[in-house]
């Protein structure tokens, strides 16, 4: 019997890995693209004014974060889920300051937690 069949505490590290690896890697490749959504239309005014307004030049740093943070969760992930997280933070705030996409930022409060637990997780499993 496997250690993956026997131990939930695992399944649970491994389910979350997958996901934020997959995740983020989509997400960041899809800034290049739009096609899931316009990302553009979630930059809050405060966030394009300090981009003076090259949302799409913003967008690709972002992505080339996220496909990072992504390959990060691979290789290091008692790093890289806290570094996933802070991110999923910072989205959450500027969610926020758009004043709307209130829906969107309680989904990322989830993913934060999720990415804390991955975190919690490797100090056992990684």
């Amino acid at each position: 019997m496997s250690k993956f069949s026997r131990d939930s505490g695992y399944q649970a590290f491994c389910l979350l890995r997958i996901t934020f690896i997959v995740a983020p890697i989509l997400a960041g490749l899809d800034k290049f693209f739009y096609l899931l959504t316009n990302w553009s239309q979630y930059i809050s005014p405060f966030v394009l004014r300090i981009v003076n307004a090259h949302d799409r030049g913003f967008m690709t740093i972002v992505g080339i974060i996220e496909i990072i943070a992504g390959l990060g969760v691979v290789f290091k992930p008692k790093l890289f889920s806290y570094i996933v997280a802070l991110w999923l933070l910072g989205i959450i705030i500027n969610l926020l300051l758009t004043r709307q996409y209130f829906d969107i930022a309680l989904r990322d409060l989830g993913l934060f937690l999720s990415a804390l637990a991955l975190g919690k997780l490797s100090n056992k499993y990684a």
